[in-house]
């Protein structure tokens, strides 16, 4: 789930920036700050947008750089368990599909792809449904259901794990022709 968070932070402007812009140097020292931060409460920081850098700053005893105050808009990603989300596959293997879904990947155990049972075809890059003779390839769009969000402390992105072995998940191209048939 996408979401926008209003924030407020103090930013040190280096007197070596001092003849640019101070919203164009607070914008690059809070996107290096943010832009990718993975939080538990934020989610992971996509964008920094809407910088109002208050003119006054204040200068601390000991250093010549000013310091003023920002408030700011993230944007962010939270995958949510038991969120529906459609994705492209990025990789497939024996084990199953990586999806790109927003800014990051989850993955799709192979036996969590369908009620058929499931082959990985190393040939062709493909998965095969054994009875429908269902294929999913490279570039696919694919609907499924985050089952577990792992965002541990050593890792960069979080850990995402999903299913599409409900109604109404799957390829897109296999919910569309069900659905013609219902």
């Amino acid at each position: 789930m996408f979401r926008v968070y209003k924030l407020r932070d103090v930013v040190r402007i280096d007197p070596s920036k001092l003849d640019r812009e101070i919203e164009e140097v607070a914008f690059e020292e809070l996107r290096k700050r943010y832009e990718g931060l993975k939080d538990r409460n934020l989610g992971i920081v996509l964008a920094i947008t809407n910088i109002k850098v208050d003119p006054i700053g204040y200068i601390p005893m000991g250093d010549g750089a000013p310091y003023h105050r920002v408030e700011f808009d993230v944007l962010t990603y939270v995958p949510i368990v038991g969120e529906i989300v459609e994705g492209i596959v990025e990789t497939i293997g024996r084990m199953g599909i990586t999806i790109r879904i927003g800014p990051i990947e989850g993955f799709v155990h192979i036996s969590q792809i369908s009620d058929d049972e499931v082959r990985y075809d190393p040939v062709s890059n493909t998965l095969i449904c054994k009875n429908t003779k269902r294929v999913i390839s490279q570039g696919d769009i694919v609907r499924a259901r985050i089952t577990t969000v792992s965002l541990g402390p050593q890792q960069r992105l979080p850990r995402i794990n999903m299913t599409m072995k409900q109604p109404y998940l799957g390829k897109l191209e296999w919910i569309e022709s069900s659905s013609k048939k219902s």
